[in-house]
């Protein structure tokens, strides 16, 4: 080129000489519209394929370096594209050179100029060519290749759905020539890289097969490159290649069976040997255990002994470009014995261990990171915890090393072998060295120092002292997420005196006037929950916690104000000496240019004027525990920090044995909470609850008989509670059963009036004796009682006789005279064949609801009347939570909603007036039998609305009414029903 392009030469001096980007600008315009006008061809010079025919070779050859050259400085360049073509079409290797060259830096895949061009690179790419060169013409090697080369570097759909056959067929091909099929097999591996989908996996194994045959090493690396992509693709295609792989292995390693030209300081073809091993990690099942075929048993021993040969012969070498290419082969080796775990076998890992425990104590330090990285990937291992601690001493010196990268990998490792055994020792070791640690490792230190101090904590109280200590020697880099998760683990721990403990230790911790603020920030909170149960102690007291709060907060910031805030709410509400010291501070913040501390102030401030103090009391007390979480949120910043791959990460996901001791006490203790709480509440709402299925009934006895009665078992009641919601809004059901008594309920309205029909069912062995059935009168219901003779008597010794399999029927007429909220009691009494007396008390599903018809109104009426409504006589208002079983509050779950609304509750749905999908609004008119003064029915019109917060997981239920009776009735009905959607 230097010979015939003495242009190009001298253009490339002009802008090399230019003194300013302008006059290079201004130098490659002007050779660009020379070019321009020298490709400009009009009349018989204009060529079919629109290139200039007048053009000798030597110009379209200089001009189109001189476009390549340009492009190449990062200008752009969209003209000339048919010389370029022209070029690759001829037949001279010297055109054809520069024209593929330049194809591949100024054509793309999808320009429409390549769809003329494509015959003509797979005529090069298949079409074998004289062997010898005759009159400048390309071979079959230099042709094949350009076009190969030009193939994988042109990016495009179309054309690699168009060649790929054709590379395929080149790689496989008996007469491609070693140098050909180096270049196919790495342009397929970037065919197949940009579309992944291109070629099936199992076809193209055959064939890689045939080429990992091939004796030239140059083939072998170049098909083992696009083995090892394939396989990242899709492994299981590629896992017959196995034995392949390690007889190439075994030929390297084992025999040393390397042409000299791929020696590399004695060492047989490393790159090779390094791809492969990458290629068997990828099968670690396969390699790891043996199966029943003696032919991969005998590919394991053979693998197993170049593993093994790899580990004894690898040594540091004076040289380091034999060091680094031995020791690349190594690592990749321990790496293969890291994959494949506790399968593989046990003195290879103990060798890999051994040896890294040289390497890790060398003085270079490219070598001593790698040893640190591997071993770190090798202590996750199950059975080399034992092993690894022996290098303990050693790691801890790296900590110290003057290159920070090695610093970060003895902090790694440190990580990594920690256990319960060696915690304390490694946690203040590193404590220790925080204190002279760079400032650019200081971050990372004390987030993996808090993890380990969590993870293997036995005793909490020591977790606490050692993020004290955190926070004393660097505060700066103890992010909010550290003392977030104190809160949460001394908040959801309340067995044992922790709580106590860390309030006492805090509030010592905040005593000095000068302060970190982040154990400011954790005294305060904690203080602001726990710190009653200190306040007994000397020097202790409420008066005394918010003194030592307050005198850091001048020297606070606005989230660490906001925070002291809440506390001193918190410490008004509790102690009566701290009220006139709050109210000052509430005050002053009333004003604050800083809109969370004013609005904190200003809220606390009114509370106990707004607010009844037993409100008061439920809004400051202590905050609930929090959810557990199965990744905590260091846990999630270690992994933002360093990624899935990292042997920190996998550490720290997998939890410690004080971690479940922990979780399973927590579990237990919260479980025994719900049960006592859930007996309580069963037991209290059995007998208050207005929509509550049990009645007011006798708890001990008979009146006048002094017997002992049988009442309703504890383990029924919550399924007695879930049948009656369901039958407040269905039809027909069952509202109660046991061993001996199942009662079925029928019922349907029509306006007004009811017809309720029960049913009960004898389900014993024996016949049930004095059967009654008491039904309480009501001022609010006419109710006329039909029933099986002697089911209505109301004297004692009166009754019917149920006999087995039959049953008892009673019906009931009524009609609702005026606005009611409880459903009408009833009390089942009846004697066993072995005299033993049962009473139930119930309550018959005769809500306000049932009396409802809906009514439909368009938006404008509907809002109208809503605010009409309003008004803490007409108005009532609960949030119920969502159960938790329950699904997450989504459309699907709305739409439940709105059935009950309209089909359960009788109310029209008002469409229209909802803001949002979350919102279901509805309106009816209760339908009573009294008149008035005209003679027309009274009716009380009813409106209700329900919103969803699906992130809280609640709902608030609103219902307005002219009567305060209808909006607590409708109310109670639609809480119940939404429990159960």
């Amino acid at each position: 080129m230097s010979s015939q392009a003495r242009g190009l030469q001298n253009f490339i001096s002009d802008l090399r000489n230019a003194k300013s980007k302008e006059e290079e600008q201004k130098r490659v315009d002007k050779e660009l519209a020379n070019i321009r006008k020298k490709f400009t061809a009009t009349g018989k010079q204009l060529a079919e394929d629109g290139s200039n025919n007048s053009l000798s070779s030597y110009n379209r050859k200089k001009y189109v370096w001189k476009l390549v050259y340009i492009h190449v400085l990062g200008y752009d360049v969209d003209f000339g594209h048919a010389e370029v073509l022209a070029l690759v079409r001829s037949t001279k290797y010297s055109e054809k050179h520069v024209g593929y060259t330049a194809l591949s830096l100024l054509l793309r895949g999808d320009d429409p100029m390549m769809n003329s061009i494509i015959s003509v690179i797979r005529k090069d790419v298949t079409k074998p060519a004289p062997e010898k060169s005759k009159n400048n013409e390309p071979t079959t090697d230099t042709a094949q290749s350009l076009a190969l080369c030009s193939i994988a570097n042109i990016s495009g759909l179309e054309l690699i759905q168009s060649l790929h056959s054709e590379v395929q067929h080149t790689l496989v091909a008996k007469s491609s020539t070693p140098c050909v099929k180096k270049k196919a097999a790495l342009c397929l591996l970037r065919l197949v890289r940009a579309s992944p989908k291109l070629i099936s996996g199992k076809e193209l194994a055959q064939q890689i097969a045939g080429l990992l045959q091939d004796r030239h090493l140059g083939v072998l690396t170049s098909a083992t490159s696009l083995l090892y992509g394939l396989a990242v693709q899709n492994t299981p295609d590629y896992e017959p290649l196995i034995p392949y792989a390690v007889h190439i292995l075994g030929m390297l390693v084992l025999k040393k069976a390397c042409a000299r030209e791929y020696l590399y300081y004695r060492t047989p073809s490393p790159w090779l040997q390094i791809k492969l091993l990458k290629f068997l990690q990828l099968y670690p099942q396969a390699l790891g255990q043996g199966n029943e075929n003696g032919s991969s048993e005998q590919h394991i021993a053979q693998l197993t002994s170049v593993v093994s040969k790899i580990l004894t012969e690898t040594d540091v070498s004076d040289s380091i470009n034999k060091s680094n290419a031995d020791h690349a082969i190594l690592f990749e080796a321990v790496n293969l014995i890291c994959t494949w775990g506790s399968a593989g076998p046990a003195q290879l890992r103990e060798g890999a261990m051994k040896l890294l425990g040289k390497f890790i104590s060398v003085r270079e330090p490219n070598i001593r990171y790698l040893g640190l990285l591997t071993m770190a990937k090798l202590a996750q291992l199950e059975g080399t915890a034992e092993s690894i601690k022996k290098h303990q001493a050693t790691v801890l010196v790296s900590l110290k090393d003057a290159d920070i990268s090695v610093r970060r990998r003895a902090l790694d490792l440190l990580f990594v072998m920690c256990d319960t055994d060696n915690a304390e020792r490694i946690v203040d070791e590193l404590v220790a060295h925080l204190v002279m640690a760079d400032a650019a490792i200081r971050e990372e230190m004390v987030l993996k120092i808090a993890i380990l101090a969590e993870k293997y904590a036995t005793d909490l109280r020591w977790y606490v002292d050692t993020i004290l200590k955190l926070i004393s020697i660097s505060g700066d880099h103890v992010s909010n997420t550290i003392w977030h998760r104190v809160v949460q683990i001394v908040t959801n721990h309340p067995q044992g005196d922790l709580q106590a403990y860390t309030a006492a230790t805090l509030l010592v911790a905040a005593s000095p006037r000068r302060c970190h603020e982040t154990a400011v920030r954790i005294a305060a909170y904690v203080l602001g929950e726990f710190g009653f149960l200190v306040a007994e102690r000397p020097g202790m007291s409420g008066e005394e916690q918010f003194r030592i709060l307050h005198q850091h907060w001048a020297t606070s910031d606005a989230e660490t104000r906001a925070i002291l805030i809440s506390t001193y709410a918190k410490l008004a509400n509790l102690y009566e000496e701290c009220r006139p010291l709050v109210a000052p501070v509430f005050a002053r913040c009333k004003n604050s240019v800083d809109v969370e501390i004013q609005q904190r102030s200003a809220e606390y401030a009114a509370m106990r004027e707004a607010f009844s103090p037993e409100a008061v009391e439920d809004l400051l007390r202590e905050m609930p525990p929090f959810e557990d979480k199965k990744q905590s949120a260091l846990e999630q910043r270690l992994r933002e920090k360093e990624g899935d791959d990292s042997a920190a990460v996998a550490k720290a996901i997998r939890p410690s044995a004080a971690q479940r001791q922990r979780a399973a006490q927590s579990k237990a203790a919260a479980r025994a909470a719900e049960e006592v709480a859930a007996q309580q509440a069963a037991e209290q709402n059995a007998m208050n609850d207005p929509v509550s299925p049990i009645s007011e009934g006798s708890a001990g006895g008979t009146p006048g008989t002094g017997r002992t009665t049988v009442g309703i078992p504890k383990d029924v009641i919550p399924a007695m509670r879930k049948a009656f919601s369901n039958l407040c809004t269905s039809p027909s059901g069952v509202l109660f059963e046991n061993a001996l008594l199942q009662v079925g309920v029928k019922h349907e309205y029509v306006g007004a009036q009811g017809r309720i029909s029960v049913y009960f069912g004898n389900l014993s062995k024996a016949p049930l004796h004095h059967f009654r059935a008491i039904i309480d009168d009501s001022n609010h219901l006419k109710m006329q009682k039909q029933g099986t003779q002697g089911l209505l008597d109301d004297y004692e010794g009166g009754g019917c006789t149920v006999a087995v399999r039959t049953q008892a029927k009673l019906l009931l007429l009524v009609e609702v005279t005026a606005p009611f909220d409880d459903a009408p009691a009833m009390r089942v009494t009846f004697e066993t064949e072995e005299g033993e007396v049962h009473e139930y008390p119930l309550r018959l599903p005769i809500v306000a609801t049932c009396f409802m018809e809906p009514v439909t109104l368009e938006p404008g009426p509907f809002m109208q009347r809503w605010k009409s409504l309003e008004g803490n006589d007409r108005e009532c208002q609960e949030v119920v939570k969502a159960p938790p079983n329950s699904p997450q509050i989504d459309e699907d779950y709305m739409k439940r909603i709105a059935h009950i609304i309209t089909d359960g509750l009788k109310f029209g749905r008002c469409a229209g007036c909802d803001p949002t999908p979350w919102t279901v609004s509805g309106a009816a008119t209760f339908r009573t039998g009294s008149k008035d003064a005209n003679g027309n029915n009274i009716n009380v019109g009813c409106l209700v609305r329900v919103e969803a917060n699906p992130q809280a997981g609640a709902f608030r239920v609103t219902t307005r009414t002219l009567h305060p009776l209808c909006s607590k009735a409708v109310k109670n009905v639609a809480l119940v029903s939404i429990k159960l959607a």
